[in-house]
């Protein structure tokens, strides 16, 4: 019956909001925070039901009594329900009550742990982690359920090593929210802390359930697993081997125990270094190296730092420098860790700048070779550019490329490694021209005295980093820069031996025509000269090309030809006038290679626009040639369309030359080129 139902129904409701009360007065906390949600839920699902129409209404309290005299049975029933409804509503009034007052508490109690996690913070920067924690457990005090506190309470706890309560908190924080991104990182970091590698990995990967974007900085965090891991299985076979009194292990220890002892004479330290350097050439040593203290000992010994001060010449402070730089050199090559000590060291890091630009040559050999150890991973390399002003590093580098011996090789390999890193990209983007471009523009005017195979490396650096649009642009803009190309090619003709000839035009040409992409002033000021000598490249003689430097110099020459006399009409009738009836370029239309014929057809086609250049070749097969390639099967499309384009210039620049189209059948294939045309 619905009056039964609606009984138990009463009576269910009466069990639950009585469950409710008396969790919400449990000394659990757990069972608290679940009471208040319970009874927030219920709260908001009796709101619905009353405002379904979107008006509150009421219970109405008014009985009307509609038995008939007489029916007493039905009346124990009647007084039943009307009890029933007046303890439900004064169940649900008391909750309603109750509701309102936890909301107003639930404001001042918000403010107030506002204010307890901003003391926290101020602490937590200071450095005061005991005062940070304390302030956040007193804001989890009056608010339960504030995410932040718990993952701010987590790093605090991180920082005094007490990484079991930093889980805890974590654990907290994604109750709070599931997608919560720092209590991962710091749960991460508190297994880190515990050595539970696997366990932290975990933690970094869940980072990517909360968002895919995150995908770089998981890969980071998975490094720095990786990274710890592999140091704490280091440092474990370094103290089995050191336990078992290995010969090695053993000089390790005692050796940096001697070096420990303060004021002693430089030769003293340098001897003592020079026997270290021989015992930690292996991971081992290299380990044992840090775990005694190793970078403490020898970076802050007032002696050994007085000797990196390279304005003084005394022979044992030399000795004494060079002696600590190929310690360095060994004790971090390829260790990770160990790189990272190095680079904590202010002192000594802070002297690398002078070092690489010291006069004593042995000294600036050993130092590049240091900083060569860190360019040798992405770890090491962010490691020297965080610690470095790249523009003082990247200036030095420069000069050292411009010396005549090994120095310049080993500088040259360091800065090809710079340029793979994004910050130094970055860098570069903002002040190429006047902070970089000036070295390499020097190096180019002074190529005699510099060393040739470096130089083609310095070609070719640029020649990378010009891939970049913004840095192209600048390069390109820099009247310097061609005036040293220009004079780099003058030199590169007078080269006696044709191998090294070859490569030197292949790496200029390809230089200037990268840069040429770009549409300046620069570039069509000069146009004339650079047409002229790419002209130079590509003469005739008894008939031939004399592709001066080889097939691939005379690609980029041809490439470089197509640029210039697209952009300048000066360059176009200047060519014209050096290349009668275009002799050379016809000749090179024969050529094998796709790549010149694409780009000499584009060149003729842009001389096409100068009046009588198309006339002067009516008595050439250049008609046929063009149409060859227009209807030909070249692999290159590009071949084909700007044999179309040339073709199509021809034949509008001069009549004529419909009727020896018509006579070999090429009007088709002019139709299909006027395509090509209206694109221009």
């Amino acid at each position: 019956m619905p009056t039964k139902d609606n009984l138990e129904s009463f009576l269910k409701n009466i069990d639950e909001i009585t469950d409710i009360i008396q969790d919400l007065n449990s000394s659990d906390e757990s069972h608290r925070q679940e009471a208040f949600l319970k009874a927030d839920k219920r709260l908001a699902l009796l709101k619905n039901k009353d405002n379904d129409d979107g008006i509150r209404t009421t219970a109405n309290r008014t009985v009307i009594n509609t038995s008939p005299e007489g029916m007493c049975a039905s009346g124990s029933t009647y007084h039943a329900n009307k009890d029933s409804r007046l303890m439900q509503e004064n169940v649900l009034e008391h909750l309603e009550k109750d509701a309102k007052e936890r909301a107003e508490r639930r404001k001042e109690n918000t403010a107030m742990a506002n204010a307890l996690k901003e003391l926290g913070n101020k602490a937590f920067s200071k450095g005061d982690y005991e005062t940070a924690v304390k302030c956040y457990s007193e804001g989890v005090e009056k608010l339960r359920d504030m995410q932040v506190l718990y993952t701010n309470r987590a790093q605090a706890f991180i920082k005094l090593e007490k990484y079991e309560n930093a889980i805890s908190d974590c654990q907290w924080a994604l109750k709070c929210n599931e997608k919560c991104a720092k209590a991962y990182v710091h749960m991460g970091k508190a297994y880190l802390g515990l050595k539970e590698y696997s366990e932290a990995r975990k933690c970094y990967l869940k980072l990517l359930d909360v968002d895919p974007n995150l995908e770089k900085l998981v890969k980071d965090y998975i490094n720095t697993v990786d990274l710890q891991e592999a140091n704490f299985k280091q440092e474990q076979v370094a103290l089995e081997e050191l336990k078992v009194a290995k010969e090695d292990a053993v000089s390790v220890t005692q050796l940096l125990q001697k070096l420990s002892k303060a004021d002693q004479i430089a030769l003293y330290y340098s001897g003592g270094i020079r026997l270290l350097t021989e015992v930690v050439k292996d991971c081992t040593g290299q380990t044992l190296f840090r775990m005694n203290s190793g970078f403490s000992i020898i970076g802050e010994n007032k002696i050994i730092l007085r000797s990196l001060d390279t304005v003084q010449a005394e022979a044992d402070q030399i000795d004494l420098c060079e002696s600590s730089l190929n310690l360095w050199k060994t004790v971090c090559c390829g260790n990770a860790e160990n790189q990272r000590l190095f680079f904590n060291n202010n002192s000594v890091v802070e002297k690398i700048p002078s070092l690489l630009s010291s006069q004593v040559p042995e000294i600036q050999s050993k130092t590049l070779a240091l900083v060569g150890v860190f360019t040798d991973s992405d770890y090491g390399r962010s490691l020297l550019v965080q610690s470095m002003n790249p523009h003082s590093l990247l200036q030095i580098l420069l000069e050292c490329v411009r010396l005549s011996d090994g120095r310049a090789s080993t500088a040259m390999e360091i800065l090809q490694s710079l340029s793979q890193d994004e910050k130094v990209k970055n860098y570069m983007r903002t002040n190429f021209s006047s902070a970089t471009l000036p070295c390499f523009i020097l190096i180019l005017r002074t190529s005699k005295v510099v060393n040739r195979e470096v130089v083609l490396h310095c070609i070719g650096l640029l020649g990378h980093l010009i891939e970049d649009g913004n840095i192209r642009g600048q390069v390109s803009e820099s009247p310097e820069c061609w005036d040293a190309c220009m004079l780099f090619l003058d030199e590169c003709s007078l080269l006696a031996a044709e191998e090294e000839q070859r490569q030197v035009l292949s790496a200029i040409l390809g230089l200037m025509f990268n840069l040429s992409l770009e549409i300046n002033s620069a570039i069509q000021e000069r146009g004339i000269a650079i047409t002229n000598k790419c002209m130079n490249l590509l003469n005739i003689k008894d008939g031939q090309v004399l592709m001066a430097g080889g097939k691939r110099t005379s690609v980029f020459a041809a490439k470089v030809l197509a640029v210039c006399t697209k952009v300048d009409s000066v360059a176009k009738k200047d060519m014209i006038k050096y290349d009668k009836q275009f002799s050379t370029l016809l000749s090179l239309l024969h050529s094998e290679d796709e790549t010149i014929v694409g780009n000499i057809s584009l060149c003729l086609g842009n001389c096409f626009e100068v009046p009588g250049a198309a006339a002067s070749l009516l008595q050439t097969d250049i008609l046929k040639l063009l149409l060859t390639h227009a209807g030909g099967d070249a692999q290159t499309t590009k071949v084909q369309q700007n044999a179309a384009i040339a073709l199509g210039k021809l034949c509008t620049a001069e009549p004529r030359y419909m009727t020896q189209l018509r006579q070999l059948n090429g009007i088709e294939i002019l139709h299909s080129c006027m395509k090509y045309m209206k694109s221009l």
